[in-house]
């Protein structure tokens, strides 16, 4: 298999005593499965590890197996050809990991969107942001019921926020985040199983250079999500001061009342889930109704899948 021939020059690339490691196992792994107990002489238990977690070692009947023998010493046969592609790799690594880092604009939408949050709490930015929201929400309003508009609104930034998280998340960083954690916690399960305490030591020094991979996937969540709070605070603002949610607030327009479910007819501000108003409760049905509905039309799925 050419995957697993090139997974034998990356690692070789990244680790003189690789070389030595891969030999061994060759050599060891005959007609039978090859156990850790088997090489423990020869071979560190981290390298051991990285044998497994690269997919040269598979899981055997009674130990582990070499994943393909030809592949494994194709990839052995290094020459400088080679070695300039194990390069050209590692330089499109590199860039690919830039690419997936902030950008100057998401920094500053992240700046302005933790500026926004003061509006929540501080009436004139409230009501400034109100006021600019209501030039083009305004007709909308007098046309329709208040309760349309906001499923409007819901149906507004469920697909926006769809889209951002679809184009702004880099699914194939996000499964291999997780296919490694998965993988480590599988050798780690098999490894107290057996009792190899060298090889649980290995791991959970693995486990800690892992933990960049968490920030890495928090980074890679978040990123979309200041997008979306850029965009949808606004949203919420303008329903603040349009229903006149807030001490000394005031309602800018008809709004009549709402028919919730399982609830009846309610004011627009009426508490229905403890704290929670009638507004929210509303808006949060409708968006994630609409949400379900965008992701199946559209065929969109958010979750990363960890093979």
């Amino acid at each position: 298999m050419p995957r697993t021939e090139s997974k034998v020059r990356d690692l070789i690339a990244g680790d003189d005593g690789m070389r030595a490691a891969v030999e061994i196992v060759l050599d060891r792994a005959d007609d039978s499965d090859i156990k850790w107990i088997d090489v423990k002489d020869e071979l560190s238990s981290g390298r051991w590890g990285r044998l497994i977690e690269t997919g040269v070692l598979v899981e055997g009947e009674e130990g582990f197996q070499l994943a393909d023998r030809t592949a494994i010493e194709s990839g052995l046969e290094t020459d400088d050809s080679n070695t300039d592609t194990d390069s050209n790799v590692a330089l499109e690594t590199e860039v690919d990991d830039d690419e997936s880092s902030w950008s100057t604009y998401d920094k500053g939408a992240g700046v302005l969107t933790i500026g926004l949050f003061v509006g929540y709490s501080w009436k004139p930015l409230r009501d400034l942001i109100g006021n600019v929201m209501d030039i083009p929400l305004g007709p909308l309003q007098d046309l329709l019921p208040f309760y349309a508009v906001v499923m409007i609104l819901a149906l507004a930034t469920g697909l926006y926020s769809t889209l951002l998280q679809a184009n702004l998340m880099d699914m194939e960083k996000m499964s291999a985040y997780q296919s490694r954690m998965k993988e480590i916690q599988e050798r780690r399960k098999e490894a107290k199983e057996e009792g190899d305490d060298d090889a649980l030591d290995a791991i959970q020094d693995e486990q800690m250079d892992a933990m960049g991979d968490q920030l890495g996937m928090f980074k890679e969540q978040f990123r979309p999500m200041v997008w979306i709070m850029f965009l949808t605070i606004p949203v919420f603002l303008w329903m603040y001061w349009s229903i006149g949610v807030g001490a000394n607030a005031e309602a800018h327009g008809v709004l009549g009342t709402l028919v919730l479910p399982l609830v009846g007819e309610v004011a627009w501000t009426d508490s229905v889930l403890g704290p929670i108003q009638a507004w929210i409760v509303w808006y949060f049905l409708c968006s994630m109704g609409f949400t379900q509905i965008i992701r199946k039309s559209l065929n969109i799925d958010i979750s990363p899948s960890a093979s």
